[in-house]
């Protein structure tokens, strides 16, 4: 999933926030602290950048790997 720019239920700005908070969360701050921090106050735009899950990097080998082999059996 790609970072959402808007909140999907409020349409609230979260995507200039979301690489922020993803740096910040690996230390020992809470959570919670850091999106006070970054001022996001609604709960809705709270969960999407809390829900966020970042996992291209992990799919791009297999579309690769994909690619290659579509490419191998074309004529």
């Amino acid at each position: 999933m790609l970072v959402p720019i808007r909140c999907f239920t409020c349409g609230g700005l979260v995507g200039d926030k979301y690489e922020e908070f993803a740096n910040n969360k690996d230390g020992d701050e809470s959570p919670s602290n850091i999106l006070d921090d970054l001022g996001l106050k609604r709960y809705c735009c709270r969960r999407t950048i809390l829900s966020t899950v970042e996992f291209i990097d992990q799919m791009m080998p297999y579309y690769e790997a994909l690619s290659k082999t579509q490419d191998s059996f074309s004529l």
